[in-house]
């Protein structure tokens, strides 16, 4: 795998951007979950997918202590 370098900001920002998202899902998961299945196109991949993916990305980028992946 490259090596890939972010400088802080962009780290924290990026973090910030997907806890951002994260937050969002939560607002009208109903409405949203419609939407990214008729986006996606298939079931395999849904609103809780996507969430886990947030979460576990934020978390890789110190955006969060995982508590969320792997409970308190």
């Amino acid at each position: 795998m490259p090596d890939v370098r972010l400088n802080a900001a962009d780290v924290a920002e990026l973090a910030e951007m997907l806890q951002f998202l994260s937050e969002w899902l939560d607002r009208d998961p109903r409405r949203l979950s419609a939407s990214l299945a008729q986006f996606v196109g298939h079931p395999a991949y849904g609103i809780t997918q996507l969430r886990e993916d947030l979460e576990r990305f934020t978390f890789l980028l110190g955006g969060s202590d995982g508590e969320q992946l792997f409970g308190p």
